[in-house]
């Protein structure tokens, strides 16, 4: 990525305006000419340089680390969302999104209640069933809470000859693709996490499959997608996927709709039942 210095000294000049005194804990001062802080403010807040930092100022500065930026977005008072602009102008990628471990937000929590028509779930970026509703459930099956990855929709595939048997053999290596080049894309936002390394690395030696395909590196963020299902009950039956992001913890609420054309709505209605006795079903 190449730092945009131009950009990169206005958003500085004028995050810096915005900024109070009192809003940084310094005292207001008299005769203050400028709006917010003033330039060695700004330095001395985030460790650095008067000069240094006036030289970013004008255009003219060596490329910041991420460490001296990290400290200006603290010393900017930058939200989340211009903390990440902030690195993007200065050539490089913004920090990795936060995570929320198992936690689902209650509004993700109430909206699956209301789609009592609709199969729903909440994914992690690696692909953690989190929550799904009791039609979800009901079309796509339980996920197993208590083997390491046994929620985890990647490793079911690479690793459950039983979750492949639900869906037509022809379209095998299409999943497999999708599945893999969106974990692609995840564990690029999430260099130094643990969790990404070690699914990874059990998946690179339990599936070949799976090592041949992450070594093409191929990668595509999974939005939209049709998916065909062999159900027990139902027989074949074609979904539109529809991925709705939550940026701020990583969270993707996936709806599983109709395709148009057809009668699965009718079809579907055959499954709205109770799942022991509970609206939603969590993995």
């Amino acid at each position: 990525m190449k730092i945009d210095r131009d950009q990169l000294a206005d958003f500085l000049r004028r995050s810096r305006e915005r900024v109070s005194p009192q809003a940084a804990g310094l005292p207001a001062g008299p005769r203050r000419r400028t709006p917010g802080l003033r330039r060695e403010e700004v330095a001395q807040l985030a460790g650095m340089s008067a000069d240094y930092y006036i030289r970013l100022e004008q255009a003219r500065g060596p490329q910041p680390s991420t460490q001296m930026l990290g400290a200006l977005a603290r010393a900017l008072r930058l939200s989340d969302d211009e903390r990440d602009h902030l690195y993007l102008l200065a050539g490089h990628r913004p920090p990795a999104a936060r995570t929320a471990g198992d936690e689902v937000a209650p509004a993700l929590l109430h909206l699956l209640e209301q789609l009592d028509a609709t199969p729903a779930q909440v994914l992690d970026d690696l692909g953690d069933v989190l929550a799904q509703n009791a039609m979800a459930q009901a079309l796509l099956g339980g996920v197993c809470t208590v083997s390491e990855h046994g929620r985890n929709v990647v490793w079911r595939w690479f690793g459950d000859a039983r979750q492949r048997a639900a869906y037509p053999p022809e379209e095998h290596e299409y999943y497999s693709r999708l599945h893999v080049a969106d974990l692609r894309a995840a564990a690029a936002h999430r260099p130094d996490d643990a969790a990404v390394t070690r699914l990874v690395s059990r998946l690179r030696e339990a599936s070949d499959e799976f090592a041949e395909l992450w070594d093409r590196h191929e990668v595509a963020v999974r939005r939209h997608s049709r998916m065909r299902v062999l159900h027990p009950v139902l027989g074949l039956v074609e979904v539109d996927c529809q991925v709705l992001v939550t940026p701020e913890d990583n969270r993707r609420v996936v709806l599983y709709t109709p395709a148009p054309g057809g009668d699965l709505a009718d079809r579907l209605a055959l499954l709205r039942r109770p799942v022991g006795g509970d609206t939603l079903a969590f993995g």
